[in-house]
């Protein structure tokens, strides 16, 4: 029998410790550098998923992770020195390699987002370095979350295309919401 905890996971979406932004992360602009974001989000991937057993303990006894292979942020707001911020986590979907998993960064006191992003990652078997199926045990914790989180229904900028919109589509997208150029 495998020794992992099995997690009760009723809560979605998963929302992270609160974590500030350093002075070492503001850049020129005066505002967080975009490589900043990613580690605030990967420090929330890092707590959501050791709740399912991915953490340091399964790494060490399975010789296995996972693996960033496609990521897709959008910033919508600045951050600034000292900023507190949550990160939540909402699993899309899974298979038997794969996680699909969408977060926002939010402004622990005021609640706005700053950014977004949309990540798929691959469990990885450390000493081949190659895919490999999920344990069965983690496979039943991704089910339990899975179904908690699928009450959220789906994030309105998941699967976003990166393009520049015709000028019909900026306009149509100005007057839907308001805003006047």
């Amino acid at each position: 029998m495998d020794e992992r905890a099995t997690p009760i996971f009723f809560f979605a979406p998963f929302v992270s410790s609160t974590m500030r932004v350093e002075p070492a992360w503001i850049d020129y602009n005066g505002h967080m550098n975009m490589a900043f974001y990613h580690v605030l989000f990967d420090k929330a991937v890092d707590e959501a998923f050791s709740l399912i057993g991915l953490g340091q303990d399964y790494v060490e006894q399975c010789k296995a992770s996972f693996f960033a292979a496609e990521v897709h942020t959008l910033y919508k707001r600045e951050l600034k020195m000292h900023d507190r911020v949550r990160v939540t986590l909402q699993l899309v979907d899974y298979d038997e390699k794969r996680l699909h998993f969408y977060m926002e960064a939010r402004h622990a006191e005021e609640g706005w987002v700053a950014a977004t992003t949309e990540g798929l990652s691959l469990h990885v078997d450390l000493e081949t370095r190659k895919v490999s199926h999920f344990p069965q045990d983690i496979l039943n914790n991704l089910a339990v979350m899975k179904a908690a989180h699928k009450r959220l229904g789906q994030p309105p900028a998941l699967g976003r295309v990166i393009g520049i919109p015709s000028k019909t589509e900026t306009r149509e997208a100005m007057l839907a919401t308001g805003t006047r150029h």
